[in-house]
């Protein structure tokens, strides 16, 4: 048992019991060089060739580069994420940028920055901040609010960063959510062999 009331069904570290994906933050700001450390994290993430796909485009609340990233958001996530110190959105690049050659398709591209974004969530919980990933944002926005191609990367996620507040701060439908989730058993995901239904 932790702090947040959860139990694995196997032995893990407590830090994966202890991530949650909290809405309820302080809009305390967070220091450069600590996002920078999550940062760091997330870019010893493996990747296919060493190809390092993943991409992030952040902005600090009350500074010029918030609006455009937080209006990308669709409105049931601007009424909490209003209070996060930082909003960052994930993005992966498409293909493969070898130097000296022409880009490749990377099918990995996904896959590897899923595990980039991971580290980040798991080091930030690690310095005592709390994340949220998100996929409830318009993608022509973020696209243009992040100043990316479409034709040559994907907007994976936006992630909301901040200290954990108490969930009174939160107006309905939001507080009474405001609990972490359990997981499924290993069995229901993990196959010997091959895959069951």
């Amino acid at each position: 048992m932790t702090t947040t009331g959860r139990t694995a069904h196997h032995s893990v570290d407590p830090l994966f019991l202890e991530r949650w994906s909290p809405r309820a933050f302080t809009g305390e700001a967070m220091p450069q060089d600590v996002l920078n450390t999550l940062f760091e994290a997330a870019g010893w993430a493996p990747s296919a060739f060493n190809g390092q796909p993943w991409r992030f485009v952040y902005a600090h609340r009350e500074t010029p580069q918030w609006e455009p990233l937080f209006d990308a958001l669709v409105p049931f996530n601007q009424m909490w994420v209003k209070n996060a110190s930082v909003l960052i959105y994930v993005l992966s690049d498409r293909f493969r940028r070898p130097e000296g050659a022409q880009p490749s398709a990377n099918p990995w591209h996904a896959f590897d920055t899923g595990a980039a974004w991971g580290l980040l969530a798991l080091q930030a919980q690690m310095l005592g901040w709390a994340t949220h990933g998100m996929a409830g944002f318009d993608r022509d926005k973020a696209f243009a609010a992040v100043g990316a191609d479409p034709e040559q990367f994907n907007v994976e996620a936006a992630v909301a960063v901040g200290k954990l507040a108490d969930p009174s701060v939160l107006d309905e439908p939001y507080r009474s959510r405001e609990v972490p989730s359990g997981r499924n058993p290993v069995s229901s995901y993990a196959f010997e062999g091959r895959l069951k239904a």
